[in-house]
């Protein structure tokens, strides 16, 4: 792709899983880029892999680092670094906390970082790792599935906000991938989405035809698009259907 050749990129959490794909894949078109991961061996391997740069650390305060790694400026920033966080209605203060600064604060604060760069050059690029979760839910997931809501409002609302000064944002939404996250969400994710799960690198096919297309929402299984329009139309009815795989998710899980 034209916009990605040359271009400076910047992907969050890519020691492994979603982030590194994308970063292979960013490196493979001909894309500058940085290897972001809170362990720093991950990044450095993914780096040394494609010939990119390690910026190792967390992802709310990396962005000037990233950015002189890549000599001056970020054109496409990959905000993928989450926490995939269990827990119901009496989950802890901390992981609520924990939750809410990976998977939206630290987009809040990229963006700020990012945004007075991207509207005075009048081009830049935003991806947020949704996760379906965002259009629909997860069970047994209260803190992952309310934060990736937030992220997904947050990158709607830049779209809505900016797309005429020349900022691209896309929301990337898929269900299972194969990564250690899914291995994490134990019972609830191999009951709701180890079935249709794919590799990493199709969410990152996926990312660039919706480049291509300059679309907003990036959908590495088409079927949450029907999914989200029956969760709009009749919410009832949606709920209802929900309820009953959170009850034959507590009889496996007893």
């Amino acid at each position: 792709m034209s916009t990605v050749d040359g271009a400076g990129v910047v992907v969050t959490g890519a020691g492994g899983g979603i982030g590194a794909a994308l970063a292979r894949r960013f490196a493979a078109e001909g894309a500058r880029v940085v290897v972001n991961d809170l362990d720093a061996d991950k990044a450095g391997a993914v780096a040394a892999e494609i010939g990119a740069v390690a910026v190792p650390g967390d992802a709310s305060v990396i962005v000037d680092a990233a950015r002189d790694a890549l000599g001056g400026s970020v054109d496409i920033y990959c905000a993928n670094a989450g926490l995939g966080s269990p827990g119901d209605a009496l989950a802890g203060e901390d992981v609520w906390s924990a939750a809410w600064d990976v998977n939206v604060m630290a987009h809040v604060r990229a963006v700020r970082a990012l945004l007075p760069d991207w509207l005075e050059r009048g081009s830049g690029r935003f991806v947020s790792t949704v996760s379906a979760a965002g259009l629909l839910t997860m069970i047994g997931a209260a803190p992952y599935s309310v934060t990736k809501h937030a992220a997904l409002a947050y990158a709607e609302w830049l779209s809505l906000t900016y797309r005429h000064r020349g900022l691209k944002v896309h929301a990337i939404c898929p269900q299972g991938v194969r990564t250690d996250m899914l291995t994490a969400a134990g019972s609830a994710g191999e009951l709701v989405l180890s079935s249709t799960a794919v590799e990493p690198e199709v969410v990152a096919d996926a990312l660039f035809t919706a480049m291509g297309e300059d679309r907003f929402l990036v959908l590495p299984h088409p079927e949450v698009a029907g999914f989200h329009q029956a969760r709009a139309a009749d919410p009832d009815r949606w709920l209802v259907t929900m309820n009953r795989i959170q009850q034959k998710w507590e009889g496996i899980a007893e």
